[in-house]
């Protein structure tokens, strides 16, 4: 009885293993509007090691990075200022990272919650995402000078609109 109760439990754990339905993110692509100069720009260079089980999202985990030596505007002596020490200080500081802490369901998509860590500094963020076939579309705002970038010098003059492209493994 003990054999067939242990038989029982593993192939059910099997067949519910089997059952899950889990991805990976394939690329991201990440953009960022700096709102007080009306400045585009992306960053790539983007790693991951997450985990998306799609039956079960709270179970899910992001993390990944981006180079801050790929961050571009369209303006080379920009882009070089602002990998310079003054700012994101890429040298020091090569990558921006992010890890979830919590991931559920809304009525609108999926929200991840966790520690994006910028220059040395981690804070915790809300990034919003809509489920759009094989990717998720999320966006997040952000003060750089929360992370020590202090573009101008107030700071609702260093708000960051940063819109993140998932896109999963089908």
């Amino acid at each position: 009885m003990k054999a067939l109760l242990i038989t029982f439990v593993l192939c059910t754990a099997n067949l519910f293993c089997l059952s899950a339905q889990t991805t990976e993110i394939v690329s991201a692509d990440i953009g960022f509007t700096f709102v007080s100069k009306d400045v585009e720009g992306s960053i790539s260079g983007f790693k991951s090691t997450s985990h998306i089980d799609l039956d079960h999202i709270v179970q899910s985990k992001l993390q990944g990075s981006v180079s801050v030596a790929t961050l571009k505007t369209g303006n080379f002596l920009r882009d070089w200022s602002l990998k310079g020490s003054k700012y994101f200080n890429a040298d020091e500081f090569p990558d921006i990272t992010f890890e979830s802490e919590t991931i559920r369901e809304t009525e609108k998509g999926i929200t991840a919650t966790g520690k994006l860590t910028l220059k040395g500094v981690s804070k915790t963020i809300q990034i919003d995402f809509i489920k759009k076939d094989a990717q998720w579309v999320g966006s997040t705002t952000l003060f750089s000078s929360d992370f020590g970038i202090a573009i101008k010098k107030e700071r609702a003059d260093n708000k960051v609109l940063v819109q993140i492209n998932l896109n999963l493994a089908p």
